[in-house]
């Protein structure tokens, strides 16, 4: 029998980090606390701590990606000038 995989929301995801950044827990406790693994409110914290210092990484999800204005497609690479 195989287990279907779980989502969260973005929402839930910047909840959970905060109550380790903002709130003193540590990350066993708010995993615990929240019935999530270590591994994933691990990677939460460090996601949210590098949106507030200015750093993003290649996959932006969630209402962020959202936020982004449309840029035209272009062959920027394959132009020879």
């Amino acid at each position: 029998m195989t287990r279907k995989r779980r989502s969260f929301t973005p929402e839930f995801k910047q909840e959970a980090a905060s109550l380790v950044l903002d709130q003193g827990y540590t990350i066993a406790q708010a995993s615990t606390s929240l019935g999530v693994g270590e591994s994933a409110l691990r990677r939460w914290v460090q996601q949210l701590t590098d949106e507030r210092e200015g750093i993003f990484s290649d996959v932006l999800t969630g209402p962020r990606r959202a936020d982004l204005p449309r840029l035209p497609c272009t062959d920027f690479f394959l132009r020879s000038d």
